[in-house]
């Protein structure tokens, strides 16, 4: 745990921080941090703050969970790893933080819906992983999870870019976004797409923290 405490200092952490995401050693643990955040509706507007901001405010959205379980893998000696999600139909993207255990991918994952969470290190693949969120991935009953990216290695940017920066991290969103992504509908298959049932679009709208 020291050596992650000094790890976190040196990428700019403050020490109370640094001792905080340390301590978290696993990804379950982790992912319950990351829950007992409250939800950031981004009342003031799109947000994407870094780490250190994103625990001074104690609010996330997605994209700033991600960045905090990415660097508390980090602290715990796991490779910083994000995966961009991208949708269709004008819905928005989903970050995760991934991790691996006995060769299968999981993910750590901030989100206000009851579907987009945690996935247990069971996937063989990131094609996998990705398709897991793809049921209840959804905008007005339609599937709209259409790509998913290589996995981003945090340690190859400067730590100012996701962790100590202030203010929307552009370079770092622009990074997601832009990485190389994959499809996973079929050329032509859109179509066929069947809309969620009722019950399942009645249980979409149930949210963790209401606006």
């Amino acid at each position: 745990m020291a050596r992650g405490i000094q790890l976190g200092i040196q990428l700019g952490l403050p020490r109370p921080a640094a001792a905080t995401l340390a301590a978290l050693r696993t990804p379950q643990r982790i992912q319950d941090f990351v829950n007992a955040l409250a939800w950031n509706h981004e009342a003031d507007g799109p947000t994407a703050h870094g780490v250190v901001e994103v625990l001074g405010r104690r609010q996330a959205h997605c994209v700033e969970g991600a960045f905090v379980a990415a660097c508390a893998l980090w602290l715990a000696g796991e490779p910083p790893l994000l995966m961009d999600m991208g949708a269709a139909r004008g819905d928005v993207d989903h970050v995760v933080a991934l991790f691996r255990h006995r060769g299968h991918w999981g993910a750590i994952s901030k989100s206000n819906s009851p579907f987009l969470r945690y996935r247990d290190p069971i996937h063989r693949s990131l094609r996998e992983l990705a398709i897991s969120f793809f049921p209840q991935y959804v905008k007005r009953r339609r599937k709209t999870l259409r790509t998913y990216s290589v996995p981003v290695d945090l340690r190859r940017h400067d730590p100012v870019e996701w962790i100590t920066h202030r203010g929307f991290c552009h370079r770092m969103v622009d990074r997601l976004t832009g990485a190389r992504h994959f499809t996973l509908v079929p050329p032509g298959s859109e179509r066929e797409l069947r809309p969620i049932d009722e019950i399942e679009a009645r249980s979409n709208l149930l949210k963790e923290y209401p606006a």
